[in-house]
Order: structure tokens, then C-alpha cells, then sequence
């Protein structure tokens, strides 16, 4: 496939690192890309354009809209073409590994201490406490999504009809975003005014790009190229999931995993929160992997830690493979596999899709009814995130259908007012709503 460097744009940057000066960055990145999307493309874009001018102004643009467009996490599909820009194949593949690598030990270490430990006051007071707090911060989520993107009086039309079509109508994820794709195209061509000025991201993709490097990605837009990536891709896929059908069979938990993560990394269009009401439902209602609590828990655990927000998949890739253990393995070690199953299936996509389609950004960039299309997805997201609220407030704030759990409601009602008054990074306010629960429990109260 090729290691060839893509030069980056020939205005704003003072040039292009050497690839151990950037190997040495994207495995500091990946230490400290905590508060997720929206704070890891503030790190990116204060580390690479404004202190080390490693980026451009107008390429981190093109590389934010880019992400954007494409379905699975944005923040690390833009560290993967940022570094597929500076040091080719190689530097995309070091650039998203680094990206989630820490997250995914940590992660790994709290989803075990989470089943393993939860008979322990402590562990159970700290999931206790973790659980309102997510509420508020998925709560948050629906009001900044929708801030940013709900333009037009019509785009709020596509947020309240997705909510209706998910919580109501129960219709499937999928559909519902592809419902949505298809009325933005439509609407586009009978109003086209409402896509000025908004949508998903469109506001990045007029800016011009240096001479020197329109052509730098022209070596790449070749069939043989693209050929290239999907053997790769294929080949990386394949491998796995055949030798778990031959290992486990169809049926086993680890196997559906592989076909699951891998299916949803292809529909996670509009960002983690939407995604995520899609694998709560899928997780909890169609294979019982998880109660609503513990996919709330999961949530609350990689809200905390470094790295993409969707890493509480495998968070979910870890408990369904604990709670199904099979005789003839080790629980732990089943578990494990499990988790490591769901990471590679939800990320291997994502170097895909930027290997794939980073030749042709300014094509996608530039499509009117591609843009048309997100736009509409991105409006119904907020329909979305605003179910996914909904889902989780209900079984927490009201456990097993009963009256009101006060604790949860007060934690939940006061973490909004801090997020909304006070703007405090998520990784702050989940360890003191842990620390609130822990108290609670020790003394008694629950």
C-alpha cells in the first residue's frame, strides 16, 4: 500500500516533522486526549497549528470537515489523515493506533473491576455515582449538538422525527438514519437555502486549498490503490472472523461480536452519543449482553478515561463475553478476548475509510447532495442523542420501574447545572459523582 508521504499545504505551517518527531506525539496524544471529540480536536488543533505549525489553518479545516463526513469516531479518523498527510500509510497506522492504545488498557482495567468487584462498597458506590452523571452529560450533548446544528426552523423538524421514529416507532437505528440522508437529498433540491451556512460541517469545505498540494493526493486516486486498501481491509477482517467461526462457531458471543462492531462502525454517522443509543438498544434489548444500567456505567467509565468516547464498546465487548463464559475458558480470559474483539472491529473501519477515501476530499467535500444528505443525518442525531437521554434517564432515575431514586435525580439535575453553567470537562465531573456515590453507599444510605 505504500508509505508515501502527502505533503502538507505549502501555506501555514513551517513544515513537516520527521516521522519518529511525530511518532513521539501521537503516542503522547494519545496519554492525554481526554474530554472527547470536541476536546481531542482542540488538543490536535493547539498542538499541531498553533504551537508546533506542524498543519496548516486551512488543512486542519479540510481534515475536520473530511472526519466529519465519514461515519465512525472524528477526532481519530482526523489524527489518521493528518498523519496520513504528513508521513503516509505509516503515519495514519501509528497516528490511530496511539490514538486509542492507553484507553484501551484502562478500560479494560475498570470493565474488570466493574464485574469482578462489585460485592465491594466502594466499587458499588462509584458505579452508583457514575450512572447520574451521565445522564446530565448526554443531556448536555443534546443541547450542544443541537446549538451547532439545527440551523433552520426545517432541521428541527428532521431532530424531533428522529427521536419520534426511535422512541416510538421503534424503528431500527439504521433506518433511521438512512430516512434521514434521504430527506436531507430531498430537501436540498426543494430548499436549498436551509443547507447554507449549516449542516455537517459544510462551513469548512469552501476553504481553498494551497496549488502545491491539490495535486498531492493524485497518486492515490488510482483503482489500484483503492483495490489495495480493501484486499488489506478484507484480509484483516476475514482472518479473525473465520477462524472464530472455525474456533467458536456462529453462535458464540465472541463471533457475534465481530459481526455486530463491525456493522455498527459503518452506520456511526453524527458522532459516539448517537452511536451509542444505537448499541444500547442492540446490547440490551436484542442480545441482553447488558442491563440499561451497566451500559449507562460503561458510558460514565470511557467519559473518564483518555481516548474516543466509543471505546465503551468495549467496555460492552467485555461484560457480554464475561456474563457468557463458556466452561471451557477462563472467565477473565474470554473476557478479554471479548473486549479486544470489539475494539479491532469497531476501529479497524475507521483506518478504511480514511485510507479509502482521503485521495478524494475535496470530491466529498464539495458534493451537494453527499452534504445535503449528512445534514439531514446530522439534524436527526440530535433526535437521537435526545433518545438515548430519555433511554437512560428512565431506568436510572426510575430503577426497575419503580418511584424516583432521589439521589440519582438530585447528582443528575446538579451535574447539568455544572455543565451548563460552569462549562467543566466531563473527566472532572465523573470522578465526582463517583466520589458522592461512594459516600452514599458507605454510609448507608443505599
Amino acid at each position: 500500500m505504500g508509505a508515501t508521504a502527502v505533503p502538507a499545504d505549502a501555506t501555514g505551517a513551517t513544515g513537516t516533522p520527521s516521522f519518529w518527531e511525530a511518532f513521539r506525539f501521537w503516542l503522547k496524544l494519545g496519554f492525554i486526549n481526554f474530554g472527547g471529540p470536541a476536546g481531542q480536536i482542540a488538543i490536535m488543533h493547539r498542538e499541531l497549528v498553533e504551537q508546533r505549525r506542524w498543519v496548516s489553518e486551512p488543512l486542519f479545516l479540510r481534515a475536520l470537515n473530511f472526519s466529519m463526513l465519514l461515519p465512525g469516531p472524528e477526532a481519530t479518523e482526523l489524527a489518521i489523515y493528518i498523519a496520513w498527510r504528513m508521513h503516509g500509510i505509516r503515519g495514519g497506522i501509528v497516528a490511530g493506533t496511539f490514538f486509542v492504545t492507553p484507553s484501551v488498557f484502562v478500560l479494560l482495567l475498570l470493565s474488570w473491576l466493574s464485574v469482578a468487584y462489585t460485592d465491594v462498597p466502594l466499587i458499588r458506590g462509584l458505579l452508583y455515582g457514575v450512572q447520574p452523571v451521565v445522564i446530565a452529560i448526554v443531556a448536555d450533548a443534546v443541547l450542544r449538538v443541537a446549538r451547532r446544528t439545527l440551523k433552520h426552523p426545517l432541521l428541527s423538524v428532521f431532530a424531533v422525527a428522529a427521536f419520534l421514529a426511535l422512541f416510538v416507532l421503534r424503528l431500527p437505528f439504521p433506518m433511521t438514519i438512512g430516512l434521514a440522508a434521504v430527506a436531507g437529498v430531498v430537501l436540498q433540491r426543494w430548499r436549498p437555502a436551509v443547507f447554507r451556512g449549516g449542516g455537517h460541517g459544510g462551513g469548512h469545505a469552501a476553504t481553498e486549498e494551497a496549488p502545491a498540494t491539490v495535486g498531492a493526493t493524485e497518486q492515490y486516486r488510482t483503482w489500484s490503490h483503492a483495490v489495495r486498501v480493501l484486499s488489506v481491509f478484507l484480509v484483516l477482517w476475514l482472518v479473525p472472523l473465520v477462524g472464530l467461526y472455525a474456533w467458536r462457531g456462529s453462535a458464540d458471543t465472541l463471533t457475534q461480536e465481530m459481526w455486530f462492531f463491525t456493522q455498527a462502525a459503518f452506520v456511526t454517522f453524527g458522532g459516539a452519543y448517537a452511536v451509542l443509543s444505537y448499541i444500547a438498544d442492540v446490547a440490551v434489548n436484542s442480545y441482553a449482553w447488558l442491563t440499561p444500567a451497566e451500559m449507562v456505567r460503561g458510558l460514565g467509565l470511557a467519559e473518564s478515561t483518555p481516548g474516543p468516547l466509543i471505546m465503551v464498546t468495549e467496555y460492552v465487548g467485555f461484560l457480554a463475553a464475561w456474563k457468557t463464559a463458556p466452561a471451557d475458558l477462563p472467565r477473565l480470559l474470554y473476557a478479554t478476548l471479548g473486549a479486544l474483539i470489539t475494539v479491532f472491529a469497531t476501529f479497524l473501519p475507521t483506518f478504511l475509510f480514511i485510507f479509502l477515501g482521503a485521495p478524494y476530499i475535496e470530491w466529498l467535500s464539495g458534493n451537494q447532495r453527499l452534504q445535503a444528505a449528512l445534514t439531514g443525518v446530522t439534524a436527526a442525531v440530535v433526535g437521537v442523542i435526545a433518545n438515548l437521554a430519555v433511554f437512560f434517564a428512565l431506568r436510572i432515575l426510575f430503577p426497575e420501574g419503580g418511584g424516583v431514586d432521589a439521589f440519582a435525580a438530585l447528582v443528575a439535575l446538579g451535574s447539568f447545572l455544572v455543565l451548563r453553567r460552569f462549562a467543566l470537562q466531563t473527566y472532572h465531573l465523573v470522578p465526582v459523582g463517583a466520589l458522592l456515590g461512594m459516600a452514599w453507599v458507605l454510609l448507608g444510605f443505599r
